[in-house]
């Protein structure tokens, strides 16, 4: 890994049953999405509905750098984010890559 590595971040959340609908709407209201996708750095960020499970959500993230990851984490938005986490989530898996840019 390089400072020059870009990030993939694949997160699995576990959403307490019933409340998948809800945390999806609380995250589009409190313009988590929309907030990290304009962040600095960001270059992709994406929530996607598994068909064959009612209660995860995953998000698809990718990031210039491990500091532009690393700075996502210090701000508002997180902080809902992780708000809503403890509200509404069970489980969270977590897989990181580096990507080496050539």
């Amino acid at each position: 890994m390089t400072e020059q590595s870009q990030l993939v971040i694949l997160v699995r959340y576990r959403i307490k049953e019933g409340k998948r609908e809800e945390f999806l709407a609380r995250f589009l209201e409190e313009k988590i999405l929309v907030s990290s996708q304009n962040e600095k750095g960001n270059l992709k960020y994406e929530c996607s509905l598994p068909i064959d499970s009612e209660c995860d959500l995953f998000l698809t993230e990718l990031w210039e750098n491990e500091q532009a990851q690393l700075a996502h984490g210090k701000t508002a938005h997180y902080a809902k984010l992780t708000a809503l986490k403890q509200e509404y989530v069970e489980d969270v898996s977590i897989q990181k890559y580096f990507i080496e840019n050539n």
